[in-house]
């Protein structure tokens, strides 16, 4: 075969791609060409193409989801002849992590990998999990913004995309891609960094004012190269904490130091936060989590067990990713329940053992002992509509009403954040959410019906939970 031959393979490969790439744009499906076809063309022979694809899981995702039946059938139409897709496992780290789902918004080249991995000289980081790092997280539609904006910042700290704001609900992964960040500048490089919550920042603040030690916790997050500061929404109402941070984000900001924020809700819902800290925060690049999705979660759960050297069958890992929808945290404790159970019992687990015990997994979150579904349940009856109504796409006008009651509600007497809240209401992101709330709040303002209306309903959700 000679080298023309190859440098044809060459172009039907780029077709082909082109070709399934407009096929999945006109079905919408946009991001997931984007999250899946990311692999490269590496060489070929007379009947097959070799693709770079970034580990074993990878190229296990793209069979079995059957993309690479998709690709080599379209080449098969381009060139008229059977072509296989063979693959090369990219062996080093910092390719591994770059090369998951690289979109336009954060490109990577291979060049700006700036050091080799340091093989633990430095041993661990106090404050980070081992574990939290790019290889162990699995990336989905709902994260891969952020997986790549947090890849491109532990190669390129301070230089772009600084501050990185990542929000999102409970246990969908801000602190680990965070700590990845963190665990990575400490293993790869000289730079120092420093991870902490936003409750420890302000004790510290606290004993340093109360031991007159100020200009030595100034010194020390003032001197970070890389500063993770984790649940930024502790700050409300800590006016000198605010101003503490302000001033460390401006010495750290000009200094080209990076900094990582995560936050349970987006900046606009937080409440009593300076105007001008805000502005800091908003001045990088913001990115959100949302719940994943089947695909993702049973990949979440078949890498867990992978890491857990533990095996359940697939009829159960099915089990689980259908109805654990709320957050990793959730397949975790699922997982770790149904592992505990037979070892405890000492025998296989059946998959109606598995329904019965992981039934209280399997309703909805609760919060405050009240739940969403209390919430959906209530409002649904007082306006004569079933419950799925309210989490169907249905729009008529009464059961569009009922349904932005209902998440104006869980807002007002629940600590769930927006994108929570629409996980609940049919996977619904969290402008909806935040249109419903608003939308309902002003009608509230000059309609004393509806005012009544929710009261009532208040009222009856929390005597329901006694």
């Amino acid at each position: 075969m000679d080298l023309m031959d190859k440098w044809n393979y060459s172009i039907f490969f780029q077709e082909a791609l082109s070709q399934i790439k407009e096929s999945y744009i006109q079905e919408g499906k946009a991001k997931e060409f984007d999250m899946w076809f990311s692999f490269e063309y590496h060489d070929s022979t007379e009947n097959s193409i070799t693709i770079m694809v970034p580990s074993n899981f990878f190229k296990d995702q793209l069979i079995s989801r059957g993309y690479i039946a998709l690709l080599e059938q379209k080449l098969e139409e381009l060139s008229g002849k059977q072509i296989t897709i063979e693959f090369f496992i990219q062996a080093k780290k910092e390719e591994n992590i770059q090369s998951h789902n690289l979109t336009n918004d954060i490109k990577i080249e291979k060049k700006e990998i700036v050091q080799k991995p340091v093989q633990n000289s430095k041993g661990k980081h106090p404050q980070l999990r081992e574990d939290y790092i790019f290889d162990n997280f699995i990336i989905g539609d709902n994260n891969t913004f952020a997986f790549n904006a947090a890849s491109a910042i532990s190669k390129n700290p301070g230089k772009a995309y600084n501050p990185l704001l990542i929000y999102g609900g409970v246990g969908l992964g801000k602190t680990h891609i965070m700590q990845a960040i963190g665990n990575y500048t400490h293993q790869n490089t000289d730079l120092k960094t420093i991870y902490l919550t936003a409750e420890s920042f302000t004790n510290e603040f606290i004993q340093a004012l109360n031991d007159r030690t100020i200009p030595k916790f100034k010194n020390k997050y003032r001197n970070a190269d890389v500063l993770l500061i984790d649940d930024i929404h502790f700050l409300q109402n800590k006016t000198e904490t605010q101003e503490e941070l302000f001033h460390t984000f401006n010495v750290l900001h000009d200094a080209f130091k990076q900094m990582v924020f995560t936050c349970d809700r987006p900046l606009s819902e937080i409440r009593n936060l300076s105007d001008r800290l805000r502005s800091r925060f908003e001045r990088g690049l913001t990115v959100d989590l949302s719940p994943p999705q089947y695909e993702t979660r049973r990949a979440i759960i078949v890498k867990k067990l992978e890491l857990m050297n533990k095996k359940i069958s697939d009829d159960i890992i099915d089990l689980i990713a259908e109805n654990v929808v709320s957050n990793v945290r959730d397949l975790e404790a699922a997982i770790t329940k149904i592992i505990a159970y037979t070892e405890l019992i000492g025998k296989t687990i059946t998959l109606e053992i598995a329904k019965q015990q992981l039934r209280d997994a399997f309703t909805s979150p609760r919060q405050g002992n009240i739940s969403i579904e209390k919430i959906q349940k209530i409002v649904a009856d007082h306006y004569n509509l079933s419950f799925t109504d309210l989490k169907a796409r249905k729009r008529t006008k009464n059961i569009a009403t009922a349904r932005q009651i209902a998440m104006y509600i869980a807002r007002e007497i629940t600590e769930f954040s927006t994108t929570e809240v629409g996980a609940e209401f049919g996977g619904r992101d969290h402008t909806t959410v935040m249109h419903a709330c608003q939308k309902i709040e002003e009608l509230v303002k000059t309609d004393t019906h509806l005012q009544s209306n929710i009261h009532l309903l208040i009222n009856t959700i929390k005597d329901a939970k006694k």
